[in-house]
């Protein structure tokens, strides 16, 4: 019998868009991550409106093993979204996020969680990237506008392995675009960061979502989205009440 409600101390975030050509690489890494990892952790997909077979393998993983939950929304919402829904759905104290290509690795989350107490956000550098020539230009110009942008010190915002501390990540003001921005959103909580070394490998199967115009004009464009937010922000702190 499988029982659900085990306490753990960390839910990882899994978004899927028609990745069923992974999703079992996805169980066997994670069934092997658990068994070898010393943190109580489970996955939570967020099935970002699939339109292949990832629902129905979501769903036969999840139903053998008290590790797994997933969400499914009603269509695709895009990352930053599946990105929050996960979030506002986390009761653990902690939560992390990996992309489902497994192009960095779920035992490297035993990482960055040995800082988990120390800072509001811990999150991977990936080193020796296993990308294209075109893909590591274009994120490495995109990398620079932002930081350029939001002054968020942050090396590599758009390595899909994090852990931040749940208070924080259900407060950050999120619209689309917005998974961009995480080191940068928890700074504005006053929030601190620190970034480690993480191993990176390159997609198997399935493919990118992403490509030259939207790793380029999508950040470039958030990145005003974001600077008119971060003017706007709501900041306040209760000192006293009865």
């Amino acid at each position: 019998m499988i029982h659900k409600n085990k306490e753990f101390e960390l839910t990882i975030i899994v978004p899927v868009f028609n990745e069923e050509d992974n999703m079992q690489r996805v169980q066997e890494e994670f069934t092997a991550y658990f068994a070898s990892s010393k943190y109580k952790s489970k996955v939570l997909f967020v099935n970002d409106g699939s339109s292949d077979g990832s629902q129905k393998m979501i769903e036969d993983i999840c139903k053998d093993s008290d590790h797994f939950f997933y969400l499914e929304l009603n269509k695709n919402h895009g990352l930053s979204a599946a990105i929050k829904a996960g979030f506002d759905n986390t009761t653990t104290p902690f939560v992390g996020y990996i992309d489902s290509d497994l192009q960095t690795t779920p035992f490297d989350f035993d990482l960055l969680m040995e800082h988990r107490h120390e800072f509001a956000l811990v999150t991977g550098i990936r080193q020796n990237r296993k990308d294209t020539f075109v893909k590591n230009m274009s994120s490495k110009i995109a990398n620079g506008f932002r930081r350029y942008m939001t002054k968020d010190t942050a090396e590599d915002t758009g390595c899909p392995l994090k852990v931040i501390k749940t208070e924080y990540a259900k407060q950050m003001p999120f619209f689309t675009g917005m998974h961009r921005f995480i080191p940068a959103l928890i700074m504005l909580q006053k929030g601190e960061i620190k970034q480690i070394p993480v191993r990176h490998f390159p997609r198997i199967a399935g493919e990118a979502k992403y490509h030259l115009f939207n790793r380029l004009v999508g950040p470039f464009k958030d990145c005003f989205a974001y600077r008119w937010m971060k003017k706007r922000y709501i900041d306040y702190e209760i000192i006293s009440r009865n």
